[in-house]
């Protein structure tokens, strides 16, 4: 079969957040406007200038993997396992994968990005070098720490032995994964993958670094209202962790299996602003051509677009950039479809913020509903389009977006669209 003619679709969904341990969790707690964001409880932050964060609460690895293999992972490692764990049962794939001899293991591959990986590990060893000395540092350090233990930890679990590999773009990880995932199948390497991506930085050293850019919010005496994406007194982002996993399958073999895939990915694109180690483009280039690039591929016009999961930070250049890199790829069309940001429920997931975000987005093409932007109270002129405004929304949805926005200035945009 060419390249042209192979299709994807998205078979399974596999979520970890701090608003649902599981797909369904997740999306009503989203559509009902709840907020996973909270005062931090895994350390002391006393004596920093943000308090808060989206936390993962009742998290038990061993639900998803051995007990003792759980103890050989960092915590963003069994955060992709959990989640990969519920997005192959969610795509019927385990009795496939698990018939010895059956040619699927090596057609299907993984692809976790993560913006950070092991940083709790690193901290933890770090630790015991300073206090105990170099014989301390656990020999399972690096292996625990590697951003790309994510994807090979999935494989071993699931014995997959198909195209594995790692993105590290900041914030675009997910989204860059899913990319080189849906790509990976274009080009016929590989019938099934599992693409997303994990994070699990709520830490001292990342939390104290990003207080040192003065890159998040500081409304610690009300957390809920602390991430405002696109509202005129937005003054940072918050934290969150979490994973999120979808099986992106070739369509025929999806439909032979007799699946119901929940939608067709059918356009990616990726660019580089080229400016700043971590300002975007204030004229949001950058962020335009990824959209571009991603509308082209799906082979449809801009106004086919009807809805946008935005990268939406909460912070005063992000929303601004972003909201001009809209309306220079869709013009007068952008006061027309609907535009909302997720991060005021879960936080900011970093690596794993485009997969979530693009679940959500295909959730919202099934229910035809859209969740709302938390704590979007006074209007800024500067961001005036339509970005569904504390309440979800009915809306007949055809066409939707992602777009994933990190450090470096990479750029990422997925489009999805409804079965037909």
């Amino acid at each position: 079969m060419s390249q042209r003619q192979r299709r994807v679709v998205i078979s399974g969904l596999g979520v970890i957040s701090p608003i649902g341990l599981n797909k369904n969790t997740f999306w009503d707690n989203l559509l009902q406007g709840k907020s996973g964001i909270g005062n931090i409880e895994s350390f002391d932050c006393s004596a920093f200038p943000t308090r808060i964060a989206a936390e993962i609460k009742d998290f038990s690895a061993s639900d998803y993997v051995p007990r003792k293999d759980a103890r050989r992972m960092d915590r963003f490692v069994q955060f992709a396992c959990a989640a990969s764990q519920m997005a192959v049962e969610d795509a019927g794939l385990k009795p496939i994968l698990n018939r010895v001899g059956e040619r699927t293991v090596e057609r299907t591959g993984v692809i976790i990005g993560s913006g950070v990986g092991g940083i709790a590990t690193f901290e933890e060893q770090h630790k015991n070098l300073l206090d105990k000395g170099a014989g301390a540092i656990s020999p399972f350090f690096i292996p625990m720490m590697i951003p790309n233990m994510a994807s090979g930890q999935v494989a071993i679990m699931l014995r997959v032995t198909g195209p594995n590999s790692c993105t590290v773009t900041a914030c675009a990880s997910a989204t860059h994964a899913i990319g080189d995932a849906f790509r990976t199948i274009k080009h016929n390497q590989a019938d099934i993958m599992l693409a997303g991506g994990s994070e699990a930085a709520i830490t001292p050293m990342a939390i104290g670094g990003f207080c040192a850019m003065k890159a998040l919010s500081t409304q610690n005496q009300e957390p809920l209202k602390a991430c405002r994406p696109f509202d005129l007194n937005r003054e940072g982002f918050v934290m969150g962790e979490g994973a999120g996993v979808l099986v992106l399958e070739e369509m025929e073999h999806a439909l032979e299996r007799g699946v119901t895939p929940y939608a067709e990915l059918i356009g990616f694109g990726c660019s580089a602003d080229a400016v700043h180690m971590v300002q975007p483009d204030v004229e949001g280039k950058g962020a335009a051509a990824a959209f571009r690039m991603a509308i082209n591929d799906a082979g449809i016009s801009p106004s086919a677009v009807d809805y946008i999961n935005a990268h939406g930070t909460g912070t005063r250049l992000n929303d601004q950039m972003e909201t001009t890199a809209i309306k220079e790829v869709f013009g007068n069309h952008s006061y027309q479809m609907a535009i909302s940001s997720t991060k005021a429920a879960t936080g900011h997931m970093l690596g794993a913020a485009g997969a979530v975000e693009l679940i959500a987005a295909v959730l919202s093409l099934v229910e035809q509903i859209i969740p709302p932007t938390l704590n979007l109270e006074v209007s800024d002129p500067l961001c005036d389009l339509d970005y569904v405004p504390l309440k979800s929304r009915q809306k007949n949805l055809r066409i939707a977006a992602s777009d994933s926005l990190g450090f470096g200035g990479h750029n990422a945009a997925l489009v999805v669209e409804k079965m037909r």
